[in-house]
């Protein structure tokens, strides 16, 4: 990315442009609108604990051939407790619903910034996407098997769509509530299957050979990592929502550090869980044969046929949960874009009395709702599988978004060492610069290894051009946003250097007004 003012020498002062137009609370988001609580659940649903038990995690038994999953998890949890040392930090000096992008803007420069934002909005948006296609797929299973009739997958998607649309111009704290509820439900479940592993294991009894470093050897290492990782989104989530907080700078890093332990933990032991329950040298193979239906073969057999029944149920829940999270967040990156002029000025307007980022939150159901026909319209062809489409909804588009995300963090680990570099505190925050420039490493090398096995990741042959052009998404957002970010240098120069200021462009704006 490239770099472009710094942040300590950019000015504030409008310049006609697209931010000057808004009035009062139109502005910024409303505040005092989450506490720890409310935005710890808010966080967590993105990560869908029940959508990575029974998702992810058979497949990177299954098709990596990794038993040290689990070892995994806990190798990650580490990488991004060092990312967020840094990345908590800015989040004392930077209150915007932009979040990366906003922080990467205030180390790395206006244009650098505009390159993340367009990142951002292509990736939350993929990782939304992906979801609408296996929710529609398992909601029409539903249908299917307790009442015996066919719905195509693409109406309950398209119903998923408009329920998610207006809960997103509720209040957040509305939200947040339904995300609580949905949240801890399956964790619930998850914790019910965990305790009846360890109660009844297989032959093998509680071995901890998937903590066994030498499990983490052969070709699907690398894999493995990307779609771990993956699990991983929505912690990275909690600064989006500092503009709704009362006091951003103790709750933002305060529930960073809570959801990355949390999920680390949790699905390491619950990554753990499934292999002494199938049995270490058991669990490749069954993943392999039981594929997504892994979890519930299990607990059929270890809790019976009624569990087995609501945790199918559940399963729905948890990724409406995470719809409605990404929903949120998009909605929220599109507030800021438009605010700051990266995007048309409507969406910079909160709505009502709800003080919800509706224009975002209307874009991001038309575009759900075209890509959701778009699958749709192509049902069965032309393979003649119809759930082909479906799959290809969540492999690809899950794919695209957890690559975006990841180089997200790498710049942002970048940014963090200039920001504080530039600001003469590299001294004060030594320990932070360095755990930023480890984290930043390790999460570059799994940027390479996302798209050197792309191909593995969406379940396509070496040789298709998928393989390069799926993961080029990615890179035509950040070209897009690199040329938008130099045309606003060279034709709106004031405009460039608000670009990641938010809120606080709007107040120094004031305070001049008022001096003058």
């Amino acid at each position: 990315m490239t770099t472009g003012s710094s942040s300590t020498s950019r000015p504030a002062a409008a310049d006609g442009g697209a931010i000057s137009t808004f009035k009062g609370q139109e502005r910024a988001l409303r505040a005092d609108r989450l506490g720890t609580a409310g935005l710890l659940l808010s966080v967590l649903a993105a990560t869908a604990p029940l959508m990575v038990v029974a998702g992810v995690m058979p497949t990177t038994f299954g098709v990596m051939g990794i038993v040290g999953q689990p070892l995994l998890f806990v190798i990650l949890g580490v990488v991004l407790a060092l990312f967020s040392f840094g990345y908590a930090e800015m989040s004392r000096h930077v209150h915007n619903a932009g979040a990366f992008y906003a922080y990467i803007a205030r180390g790395l420069g206006g244009t650098a910034g505009a390159a993340s934002a367009v990142v951002a909005l292509v990736a939350y948006s993929a990782l939304q996407l992906g979801i609408y296609g296996i929710f529609g797929f398992e909601v029409s299973g539903l249908f299917a098997t307790y009442l015996d009739l066919q719905v195509a997958w693409w109406i309950p998607a398209l119903a998923a769509v408009l329920v998610v649309g207006v809960l997103g111009w509720l209040k957040i704290d509305v939200n947040a509530r339904v995300l609580g509820v949905l949240l801890l439900i399956e964790v619930a479940l998850v914790v019910i299957f965990d305790v009846a592993a360890v109660g009844d294991p297989a032959k093998e009894g509680l071995s901890l050979h998937a903590f066994n470093p030498d499990t983490l050897t052969g070709a699907g290492v690398g894999t493995a990592l990307c779609f771990c990782i993956a699990a991983f989104t929505g912690f990275e989530q909690a600064p989006v929502y500092a503009e709704e907080t009362s006091r951003p700078h103790v709750l933002v890093p305060r529930v960073m550090f809570l959801a990355i332990g949390f999920v680390s933990v949790f699905f390491a032991i619950s990554s753990w869980a499934l292999t002494i329950a199938a049995g270490p040298s058991a669990i490749v193979p069954a993943a392999q044969k039981q594929s997504a239906g892994l979890l519930f073969w299990l607990t059929e057999s270890l809790l019976g046929h009624t569990f087995t029944d609501v945790l199918h149920v559940l399963f729905v829940t948890g990724m409406f949960a995470a719809l409605l999270s990404f929903h949120n967040v998009v909605a929220r990156y599109a507030f800021a874009m438009g605010r700051e002029g990266l995007l048309p000025t409507v969406f910079g307007r909160t709505t009502g009395a709800s003080g919800a980022p509706g224009s975002g939150s209307l874009l991001q159901s038309a575009v759900s709702t075209v890509v959701v026909i778009a699958f749709a319209v192509t049902d069965g062809k032309p393979s003649g599988d119809p759930t082909a489409p479906v799959l290809q909804l969540f492999t690809w588009f899950g794919s695209v978004g957890a690559l975006g995300v990841t180089l997200l963090m790498v710049g942002a680990s970048a940014s963090v060492i200039v920001f504080f570099a530039r600001r003469g505190s590299a001294g004060a925050q030594a320990w932070r610069l360095v755990t930023s420039a480890v984290s930043g490493l390790a999460l570059l090398v799994i940027v390479g290894y996302t798209v050197k096995d792309f191909d593995v990741l969406v379940g396509t042959g070496p040789d298709s051009v998928l393989g390069w052009l799926l993961p080029a998404i990615i890179g035509v957002a950040l070209v897009l946003g690199l040329v938008q970010g130099l045309l606003l240098r060279s034709r709106r120069p004031q405009a460039h250097a608000r670009i990641g200021l938010g809120n606080e462009a709007f107040q120094l704006e004031k305070a001049a007004e008022s001096a003058g």
